[in-house]
């Protein structure tokens, strides 16, 4: 990606900023928000730095003290990459780029892509490569990899794209000193661990390195209670995650899917916790919808098989077909929207 004056002189008010936080977050969070309001040129951007410029009127806001708390522990470096990449090169240009590829391609493009990876992926890296390369070149720079047991082998694949951001979701098991080592030399992953009682250290572990990082929640029925009275919440927000993301089981049927969006979307707009709860299904289709109208998502299996909504596996093959010749057969473009342009 070129170094545009606009991102250079985004990252350098974005720098001097995080550097002041530190001693009055209030104030330097309050103005970096007021500052992105002002320049955002996107419907994602304008909406997004919207709502976040109203719920800091809250001068009790919880989100204050997340600022305070992740600063304090956080490196500078670290937050400030990971930062750019998914705030100005996935959010800002790439969500740009989308929508110019959507409208010349004809197919809608998601703004993130999940892909499930296994034992199995791992004769595959070369293709996943590649398909974050052409990812990239269609203006997606948002990655997120469910890799249990796998996530130390990995790390190359994060490495070879220093531009995009990437969500690395793994078990607590998986996280040794060996792999924090090598992590803490990586400034464009964000862990997020499987949050699971009596695992608290493995969060310790990574504040210690100033790590920035996220919890996993795995939710099914069984779990509704607990989302819809914030115990859930409440339990997650001990380990002081930036983000607490909820993701479905397979077997989680649709409603209780879409109460648990209604108790994520809830704890936001009240602003109960000091974390931002992250529905992954409903959220990342919601971003998808306000950048290009039309919202798509893409989730591979460790096969490489694109799913489908209700979680059977598509006869579209990542590692067969490439990832534009995919979301081309995939996603197509409304037809009321093809039409009008």
């Amino acid at each position: 990606m070129e170094n545009s004056m606009s991102r250079i002189l985004i990252e350098t008010v974005v720098k001097s900023t995080l550097k002041g936080l530190r001693d009055d977050p209030e104030r330097n969070i309050r103005n970096l928000v007021d500052m992105a309001l002002h320049f955002s040129g996107g419907r994602f951007q304008q909406q997004f730095f919207g709502t976040a410029q109203r719920m800091l009127e809250n001068e009790n806001s919880p989100y204050y003290g997340l600022v305070r708390d992740l600063t304090s522990y956080a490196d500078t470096e670290h937050l400030l990459r990971f930062g750019m990449n998914l705030g100005y090169n996935s959010c800002t240009y790439g969500a740009r780029r989308i929508r110019q590829n959507e409208e010349q391609l004809g197919h809608n493009i998601p703004w993130t892509i999940l892909f499930q990876m296994d034992d199995r992926s791992l004769d595959h890296l070369t293709q996943y490569d590649a398909a974050i390369s052409d990812g990239e070149k269609l203006g997606i720079y948002t990655w997120m990899l469910f890799a249990p047991k796998i996530p130390s082998q990995l790390l190359g694949l994060i490495e070879n794209h220093p531009d995009s951001a990437f969500f690395l979701f793994c078990e607590p098991e998986d996280i040794t000193d060996d792999f924090l080592d090598s992590v803490s030399e990586l400034k464009n992953v964000m862990l997020a661990p499987h949050y699971q009682e009596g695992q608290e250290r493995i969060f310790d572990k990574l504040r210690a390195l100033g790590l920035p990082y996220s919890a996993c929640c795995p939710y099914s029925e069984d779990d509704l209670e607990m989302i819809l009275n914030g115990d859930l919440f409440a339990s997650v927000q001990q380990v002081r995650p930036i983000f607490a993301a909820l993701l479905p089981r397979p077997d989680c049927p649709e409603q209780f899917r879409r109460l648990t969006y209604q108790a994520v979307e809830r704890s936001r707009n009240e602003q109960l916790f000091q974390m931002f709860p992250w529905e992954l299904e409903r959220d990342n289709q919601k971003i998808d919808e306000i950048i290009s109208d039309d919202a798509c998502s893409a989730f591979f299996d460790p096969n490489g098989y694109l799913l489908e909504p209700d979680g059977e596996r598509s006869g579209l093959c990542l590692f067969d077909d490439g990832l534009e010749a995919v979301l081309q057969s995939a996603c197509p473009k409304k037809r009321s929207e093809v039409s009008a342009k």
